[in-house]
């Protein structure tokens, strides 16, 4: 196929529109159910209330707003792709804005900004004179910002493959918080589940991660990977590039595969076992690294590590359940034998790519758990 040919196929995967729409016209979408901004977003979307306090002294002062990208369901209603934080601000301003409950909340107060100190307190509705005023709040409702619209008539693809590239352009979101933003897209129940398998108290112990990884949903992608890499077939790891395009591309397809809820099922059962035989042989320190010489486990949590251990241990679940206890391979000695092992550690360097690191110790892991 010429560039031409591949240029005219892409192009007749889109159908968009596009128009300018008032502020009161989108709060009146949000508020009768036609404009859905997910409200699970807000667990990894944030915006520090200064920034929340910008966006409305742009507003009030006239300054251009990025358009707002949305996605036309077929039952009409607008997802929203990006431009989430903006709408949830005016939301909340107006009081209108709710959470994943239904419950609303608390009206934003705002905090002065360079140009407009006098902001500082200030809310929708007036309560003790703190009110933005009735004028205000009209060149609120009448200030337009700039609406795309990928329509129905278009691929289904089409709408995650804009997240993606919308939010990858900046440091604005992690790898993990953008495929957490898809999942919730293309399968509420799949994000759920694995944020529940997160909180696996077994999983929790053995992966004492910082407070900065945790926020950024780093806990969720170590569970995503596990998934992805426990029964991955072989020849699949030649074709990783990209990890992030990798995970998100095969969590996805497995979200949406016909097969989910059995697959879901399985996974739970292997997960938990795996992090219940981890925590209970080594406990935290199952991912740090083995000083031979010391006689001890130091530093702090090796993603290298976890990759040959947690996904090498699972990918036998199925054998592992249907022998006798004393006959699952003993963790702790092959734990400490991987930190003696040049092709582990040789892939386990800052410098080495993660594509390079995963292809080597998905299928080292595997062999060192096998019966």
């Amino acid at each position: 196929m010429s560039l031409t040919e591949e240029i005219k196929a892409r192009r007749a995967e889109v159908r968009s529109d596009g128009y300018p729409m008032s502020i009161g016209e989108l709060i009146n979408l949000y508020r009768d159910g036609e404009l859905d901004i997910h409200p699970e977003f807000q667990r990894f979307f944030r915006w520090s209330e200064e920034q929340k306090s910008r966006l409305v002294e742009s507003i009030l002062l006239d300054i251009p707003i990025p358009s707002i990208f949305v996605s036309q369901r077929h039952d009409g209603v607008w997802d929203v792709i990006d431009g989430l934080q903006r709408l949830s601000t005016i939301f909340e301003l107006v009081g209108e804005l709710t959470d994943e409950d239904g419950n609303k909340v608390p009206p934003l107060k705002l905090q002065k900004t360079k140009y407009l100190p006098s902001l500082e307190g200030k809310t929708w509705d007036d309560k003790s004179g703190s009110g933005i005023g009735d004028a205000n709040k009209l060149i609120i409702r009448r200030s337009k910002i700039d609406i795309k619209i990928i329509l129905m008539e278009s691929s289904e693809s089409t709408k995650y493959e804009l997240f993606q590239r919308l939010n990858t352009g900046g440091s604005r979101l992690s790898d993990q918080e953008i495929r957490n933003a898809i999942l919730i897209m293309v399968n509420p129940d799949a994000y759920r589940w694995i944020y529940d398998l997160a909180q696996d108290k077994n999983f929790q112990m053995c992966t004492p991660i910082t407070d900065r990884a945790e926020s950024e949903q780093f806990d969720l992608e170590l569970v995503t990977r596990f998934l992805v890499f426990r029964r991955l077939e072989q020849s699949k790891l030649s074709a990783i590039g990209d990890l992030a395009d990798f995970l998100t591309d095969q969590i996805v397809e497995l979200a949406q595969s016909e097969t989910f809820c059995e697959w879901k099922d399985q996974e739970s059962l292997a997960f938990r076992f795996t992090f219940a035989k981890l925590a209970g042989a080594i406990g935290e320190n199952v991912f740090r690294r083995y000083d031979h010489q010391k006689g001890s486990y130091t530093g702090p949590f090796s993603r290298s590590a976890f990759e040959p251990i947690a996904m090498g241990f699972g990918h036998h679940y199925e054998k592992y359940s249907q022998v006798e206890y004393s006959q699952i391979p003993n963790i702790e000695p092959i734990v400490k034998h991987l930190w003696t092992m040049q092709e582990f550690t040789d892939n386990s360097g800052s410098g080495v790519r993660a594509s390079t690191r995963i292809r080597s110790n998905i299928p080292l892991g595997r062999m060192l758990f096998s019966l």
